[in-house]
């Protein structure tokens, strides 16, 4: 032990990474603020157009989705049956491209919220 105290000025953070001027939560409090004074100044949002967003978001997961059902049956359906030999048509591009749509459709999705 030396007996010497903390400085209580000093930075106990330095050198750790951490965000000593506030700046990671500076964004945030004046996106949050702006928000509110738009939400102050028009109010909210008309029903119907909170249910045409609704449907849009819809569309934009649901499409994506069927066209790479439709891809991947396609692509199934032309390039053979299963490695190995089994009999009719596979579903590996099916099952991949469905998932590809899927995950394309969410992230046009989220996108979209996030630009309202």
């Amino acid at each position: 032990m030396t007996g010497r105290q903390p400085d209580p000025g000093a930075d106990s953070d330095a050198g750790s990474g951490a965000d000593p001027g506030g700046r990671r939560l500076a964004e945030p409090v004046r996106r949050h603020r702006e928000r509110r004074e738009r939400w102050l100044a028009t109010g909210e949002r008309p029903m119907a157009r909170n249910l045409a967003l609704i449907g849009a978001l819809g569309w934009l997961v649901v499409t994506p989705t069927l066209l790479g059902l439709f891809a991947g049956r396609w692509l199934d359906r032309s390039l053979g049956g299963p490695p190995g030999g089994g009999e009719g048509p596979g579903i590996f591009w099916t099952v991949s491209l469905l998932f590809a749509g899927l995950v394309l459709g969410c992230r046009m999705a989220w996108d979209r919220i996030h630009r309202e």
